[in-house]
C-alpha cells in the first residue's frame, strides 16, 4: 500500500510537469518509470501487467487510427481540404468560421492532434498571404479541434480510452455527443469573434491565393473509401480496435507504399505512455488507493446524477490542468462505475476532459502542436491565453453539459 502510494504520487508529479534537478524525466519517462516501479516493488506481478493491467483494445485502436491518418496525410488530404475550404472564405470573420468548421469536422472523424499537425502550416500560409493577424486563427484551429473531437470515440485519445473502458458503442456515443460538439464549436467561434473583435473587424475582401497543396488523387480516393469502410464498421457495432486495424491494413496493401515510412510517423511514445499509465493506474486500483481517494472525494460530488455531473465536471477541469486529460481519465475510470448514473458520467467525462484542454496552453497536445509549429506567430502571453481559453472552455462546457442533461431527461441517452 505504502509503496504503491509513493509510486503513484511520484508518477503524477511528473505528469503534472514537475522538473526535478536530479532527474531528466518528462511525462512519458515518468510514466514508464512508475510502471516499472509497480512491478519492481511487488505491487503488481509481470503476469498481472500482461493479463490485467494493459487495455490492449485501446492501444490497438490508437495504432490503427494513427496508421490511417498517416496514410491520409501522405495523400495530402488534410492540407488540400483545409486549403479548399479556406480559399472560399473571403473575409476575416468568414475565414475564422471556416477554420472552426474544418478543424472541428475533421477532428470528429480522426484524431484531433493529427489535424492540428497537418492544418497549421496551411492556416499560417493563408493568413500570411491575406495579411491578417495569425493568433485568432491559430487559436481557432486548436480550440475547434478539441471541441469537434468531442463528437466521436475516435476524435481524441481520451475518448478512445472511454470507449474501450465503458463499452459504449460508437453510434450511441456519437448520437449523444454530436449536438454538444456542434454547439461547442459555435461557442468557440463566438468567443474568438468577441475576444478578437478588433482584429476581425470587417475589412476589404480577403483574396489570398496560396498555391494549391499537392493531392495524390488516386490515393485520396482509396483513403476516403477506407475511412467510409471503417466508420461503417464502427456504426455497425464491430470491435473498434480491429475494425480500425483492418481498414489500416487494407489501405496499406492497396496504396502499395513503403510501410516503414508510414510506421515511422506513428507516435510510438504515445503508445508507450498509454501502456505505462495503464500499469500505474492498475497498481493504484490493486492497492486500494483509487477507491480510498474516491471515498474521500465522494461527498463533494453529491448524491444524484445531475449534481455529480456538474460537480465532478468542475473537478475534472481542475484535475486536467494538473495532470492532463488522459492520465486523469484513466484514474477516474475506477470511480465512474460507483456513480449514480455511470452511463451519463462516462459521456460527461468525455465532454469535460476534452473541452478542459482549451483552458491553458499546456492543457492539450493540440494547443502545444499549433503554438509550437507557429513559432513567433503563435506567441501569446499566458494570461491572455487563459482569458480567451476560459471563454472557450466554460461557455462550451455549460452549453454542452446542459444539452447532455436535456438529452438524458428526454430519454435520448438510453441504450
Amino acid at each position: 500500500m505504502i509503496a504503491a502510494l509513493i509510486i503513484f504520487l511520484a508518477t503524477y508529479l511528473f505528469l503534472a510537469g514537475a522538473e526535478l534537478p536530479f532527474l531528466k524525466l518528462d511525462r512519458p519517462g515518468g510514466a514508464v518509470a512508475g510502471a516499472v516501479a509497480m512491478v519492481a516493488f511487488g505491487v503488481l506481478t509481470p503476469e498481472q501487467v500482461y493479463r490485467d493491467a494493459i487495455n490492449w483494445d485501446t492501444l490497438v485502436l490508437l495504432l490503427g487510427m494513427m496508421i490511417l491518418t498517416s496514410l491520409m496525410a501522405r495523400a495530402g488530404i488534410f492540407r488540400w481540404v483545409s486549403w479548399a475550404a479556406l480559399e472560399r472564405a473571403h473575409g476575416p470573420r468568414t475565414l475564422l468560421l471556416a477554420i472552426v468548421a474544418v478543424a472541428g469536422g475533421l477532428s470528429a472523424l480522426l484524431v484531433n492532434d493529427t489535424i492540428c499537425l497537418m492544418c497549421t502550416p496551411i492556416v499560417l500560409a493563408l493568413v500570411d498571404e491575406a495579411r491578417l493577424p495569425p493568433l485568432p486563427y491559430l487559436l481557432a484551429l486548436a480550440f475547434a479541434s478539441n471541441a469537434g473531437s468531442v463528437a466521436t470515440l475516435t476524435g481524441n485519445p481520451q475518448n478512445m480510452l472511454i470507449g474501450t473502458l465503458s463499452g459504449i458503442g460508437y453510434a450511441h456515443f456519437a448520437k449523444a455527443l454530436i449536438l454538444p460538439a456542434v454547439l461547442s464549436l459555435g461557442c468557440v467561434f463566438l468567443v474568438l469573434r468577441l475576444a478578437f473583435r478588433r482584429e476581425l473587424a470587417p475589412s476589404s475582401r480577403v483574396d489570398a491565393h496560396v498555391p494549391e497543396p499537392p493531392l495524390r488523387r488516386g490515393h485520396a480516393l482509396l483513403c476516403a473509401g477506407a475511412l467510409v469502410f471503417v466508420v461503417a464498421g464502427f456504426l455497425a457495432g464491430y470491435n473498434l480496435a480491429w475494425t480500425a486495424m483492418l481498414g489500416a491494413a487494407l489501405l496499406l496493401i492497396v496504396t502499395r507504399g513503403d510501410p516503414r515510412e508510414i510506421f515511422a510517423q506513428v507516435d510510438g511514445t504515445l503508445l508507450l505512455f498509454f501502456a505505462a499509465l495503464f500499469v500505474v493506474t492498475h497498481g493504484v486500483a490493486q492497492a486500494g488507493i483509487a477507491e480510498r481517494l474516491y471515498h474521500s472525494l465522494e461527498p463533494a460530488f453529491g448524491s444524484d446524477a445531475v449534481q455529480q455531473t456538474v460537480r465532478f465536471g468542475a473537478f475534472t477541469v481542475a484535475a486536467c490542468q494538473l495532470v492532463s486529460n488522459v492520465p486523469f481519465v484513466l484514474l477516474a475510470s475506477h470511480w465512474i462505475p460507483k456513480m449514480a448514473d455511470p452511463h451519463l458520467s462516462w459521456l460527461s467525462l468525455a465532454l469535460v476532459s476534452t473541452l478542459a484542454g482549451n483552458l491553458t496552453p499546456v492543457a492539450s497536445v493540440a494547443n502545444l502542436i499549433v503554438l509550437e509549429l507557429a513559432g513567433n506567430k503563435g506567441k501569446i502571453p499566458f494570461l491572455r491565453f487563459l482569458l480567451v481559453g476560459a471563454g472557450a472552455t466554460f461557455l462550451p462546457l455549460v452549453v454542452g453539459l446542459a444539452t447532455l442533461l436535456a438529452e438524458r431527461r428526454w430519454g435520448l441517452l438510453s441504450r
